[in-house]
């Protein structure tokens, strides 16, 4: 499928209404579009955006290599859905919930989560899923759609609470439209009227399953009419966009004054580059051609030809973000690295008492640690 054919129209032949295309507010060459306002971002804001989506970009691609290295566990790239990830975090307010799937690292980053902690979990300690103090992200969720109802049910919970100044976001793949919690979730948020904003990354592929082989909906944001609950569809490749969007559902969802809230669907439109983990060969079902039309519409590329238009950024500034990334990630990665875990913990609270076989699992691990110590590299690594 085409990046144009799925931002222009449907994979039928009927024309998509005017109401259902993709909002815009880049065009792919960094131009402010005709008829498109500004989001209320100031200038600090929108550079600050820029360096989020480039460290973003970064992280992605030191987290690849120190994966197969051995250094992490399975990754999920995010490259192609960053800029939507930052954006959609920097319309949220800092009490506001995050729900999170495996793949928005840079969404959880920019609420509050320190970039070791993203990577500290991956290097099996346990702890590192714990939800850090003040940091309102929930731990990633693996099934798919997990997510959706236990966002659902904080909503509802905020609600009942009076708390309707408070809201949530839940994130969630194109896959996850085919589970049922997705139907409950959202059947819910309709009927109750949660302050709550969903937003389906739809970024054309459930692994190795297409987007037009997952529903027979037009698109997915039409999805919500049978909830009875608002939908937009959004270019998920345009950081400003994104941002104008979901700041718009979260002030919807939000009432302060006790009225009714009202929840979202946001389908954004994007596309992901890379393999849907590091353990996927994404050359098996994918054309190999398929990412370069996306790549045209590259968020990063998008805002930063938009910023140097309009004099908010230059190679002085750049050269100095990317030093400020480098340091950041190699320090992150330093910290992970250091943070002690404790192999036995992996047979650990799997049973009330633990059976013969798994305490024989144990000793055979314990024997390996101490013929080749915990380090099997031999500090080759460093």
């Amino acid at each position: 499928m085409s990046a144009q054919k799925e931002l222009d129209q449907h994979e039928t032949s009927r024309p998509v209404a005017a109401d259902e295309r993709p909002i815009q507010v880049l065009d792919e060459d960094g131009n402010l579009l005709p008829n498109a306002a500004m989001p209320d971002l100031s200038p600090d804001e929108l550079v600050s955006m820029y360096e989020d989506i480039k460290l973003a970009r970064r992280f992605d691609q030191r987290a690849i290599s120190i994966q197969r290295q051995g250094r992490i566990a399975t990754y999920a790239p995010m490259t192609g859905q960053e800029g939507a990830q930052v954006a959609t975090s920097y319309a949220l307010d800092d009490h506001d919930w995050l729900f999170p799937t495996y793949r928005e690292h840079a969404a959880k980053h920019v609420h509050g989560v320190p970039l070791a902690s993203l990577l500290k979990p991956l290097r099996g300690l346990r702890e590192g899923y714990a939800v850090p103090d003040g940091v309102n992200v929930m731990p990633e969720y693996i099934p798919i759609a997990t997510q959706v109802p236990q966002a659902m049910g904080m909503a509802w919970g905020h609600k009942l609470q009076g708390k309707t100044d408070h809201a949530v976001l839940c994130h969630l793949g194109d896959g996850a439209t085919s589970e049922g919690d997705f139907h409950e979730g959202l059947n819910f948020a309709g009927v109750f009227d949660v302050p709550a904003v969903f937003v389906c990354n739809n970024n054309q592929w459930a692994i190795s399953v297409p987007r037009e082989r997952q529903t027979a909906s037009e698109t997915i944001a039409q999805k919500a009419q049978a909830y009875g609950i608002e939908s937009v569809r959004v270019d998920g490749l345009d950081p400003l966009a994104m941002y104008q969007v979901t700041n718009e559902a979260l002030n919807k969802a939000k009432n302060p004054s006790g009225g009714e809230c009202r929840p979202t669907l946001i389908e954004a439109v994007l596309y992901r580059y890379g393999a849907h983990t590091t353990a996927d060969d994404p050359s098996v079902y994918r054309d190999g051609d398929e990412a370069d039309e996306w790549k045209d519409k590259d968020p990063l590329d998008r805002l930063q030809k938009f910023l140097y238009k309009e004099g908010l950024l230059d190679e002085h500034i750049e050269a100095e973000m990317d030093e400020r990334i480098e340091s950041k990630i190699s320090d992150a990665i330093t910290e992970a690295e250091r943070a002690e875990s404790d192999p036995n913990q992996i047979f650990e609270y799997v049973y009330d008492e633990m059976p013969d076989r798994l305490r024989e699992q144990r000793d055979e691990l314990d024997a390996l640690r101490e013929k080749y110590g915990d380090d099997p590299f031999n500090g080759v690594l460093e």
